[in-house]
């Protein structure tokens, strides 16, 4: 007698993915809320539990609950979301926490938008509703708020709550950012790198409620506040040095060529020769700043960093022949200007510079010291990009 063929399972079309540390108390309702979400409105789907370390039977309440589990055995909110990301299925990925929260009843207005071609869509309890009690003050008109607005002048996006854990994003997308944080700052990760790659960011208001918890929330405010900022100056070199390096090279310079022909006022104010060395130093900073920038835009891949069009020309403009082209000359003026100086002292009998001459010492140093450093940051990513440059006969990779 032959057996009858199976009827295939169909793909899921969405796959929830939920991490989970000891919430034994909250985890079964939020699995039973996604998964009644799920049939009543004919959604192809399955609820991915990622235990992250639990020993209060939350295992057993998931699976009790119809979760499949996986295991990650690396502590962290991030790392525990990416073990799930890597088992989900679906053609889309909705991240939630286990804490009820979030209303998993909320699916389909994310799920909707997906469909409607949405590559990423977030949640936002900031124009949604957020019952009393729900979230921290500090958290709700601080944290969230400072967060959101830096993010959004540094990458260039237009959302209103950065740190909402209720989020979509299609699958094949989710792979290609290349997540590597462990932590809650994932959150802003998976921000900036959507950001930087120009994925549209769309957002959908939904109702955050009281957790039904225990215990103290896994969250420490200070703490993770600093990883979530950290990152964001991290990746976005040209407005955390490249820029203010230019800003504070070009203020330094204007008061160092200001000071060349001697002392003058403004007003009631005096700029004398202390406004030349606090422009020396000013110079001299700036140029550090915008070393370091230029410098980690060479060494990091394209699509890893926010960049900007106003400096696009500055990168490009980069090379090692150039840069050292311009370290020589910088080197040259500079002691073309001390050997001047040196030439009167000499003259003079070694006796006290006059203050004209002090300056144009000051000046010499300046441009010796922009030459050096110049010099060292062509060496810098000279090597940085002959190190990442593809072969030029990829048969000899092997021997490499």
């Amino acid at each position: 007698m032959s057996e009858s063929p199976r009827t295939p399972v169909p793909e899921p079309e969405l796959s929830v993915v939920i991490p989970c540390l000891n919430e034994v108390r909250s985890v079964g309702h939020c699995i039973g809320r996604a998964r009644e979400t799920m049939e009543r409105e004919g959604i192809v789907g399955e609820v991915i539990v990622v235990d992250n370390g639990s020993s209060d039977g939350s295992i057993e309440a998931a699976r009790a609950a119809g979760a499949r589990v996986v295991h990650c055995s690396v502590r962290g909110y991030g790392a525990a979301l990416q073990a799930g990301f890597a088992a989900a299925t679906g053609r889309y990925v909705i991240m939630g926490d286990a804490d009820g929260s979030y209303d998993f009843g909320e699916l389909p207005r994310l799920l909707g938008r997906l469909r409607q071609g949405q590559r990423f869509v977030m949640g936002t309890r900031l124009r949604g509703t957020i019952v009393p009690g729900a979230m921290p003050l500090l958290n709700r008109y601080l944290g969230t708020p400072v967060l959101t607005a830096l993010l959004n002048a540094l990458f260039g996006t237009r959302i209103s709550d950065c740190n909402c854990g209720l989020r979509g994003i299609e699958r094949r997308t989710l792979l290609e950012l290349g997540l590597r944080s462990a932590g809650m700052e994932l959150a802003s990760e998976m921000l900036i790198r959507a950001a930087i790659r120009g994925i549209p960011i769309d957002e959908v208001p939904i109702t955050l409620h009281r957790d039904l918890r225990d215990r103290p929330p896994h969250l420490r405010p200070w703490r993770d506040g600093w990883r979530h900022l950290r990152l964001l100056l991290w990746f976005a070199p040209d407005h955390t040095m490249t820029l203010p390096g230019l800003g504070l090279l070009g203020l330094g310079l204007i008061l160092v060529v200001s000071q060349l022909f001697g002392p003058f006022r403004i007003g009631g104010l005096l700029f004398d020769i202390h406004y030349m060395i606090l422009g020396l130093t000013l110079s001299l900073l700036g140029l550090s700043a915008l070393s370091m920038g230029v410098a980690v835009h060479a060494v990091m891949p394209e699509h890893t960093l926010r960049r900007t069009r106003i400096l696009g020309s500055v990168h490009t403009w980069f090379t090692f022949d150039r840069a050292m082209l311009a370290a020589a000359a910088l080197g040259l003026l500079g002691l073309v200007c001390d050997g001047l100086v040196l030439w009167h002292w000499l003259a003079t009998g070694r006796g006290p510079l006059t203050p004209g001459y002090t300056r144009l010492t000051l000046l010499g140093l300046l441009l010796l010291a922009g030459g050096f450093q110049t010099a060292l940051l062509a060496l810098l990513v000279g090597s940085a990009r002959s190190a990442l440059a593809p072969l030029a006969h990829p048969d000899l990779a092997d021997s490499r």
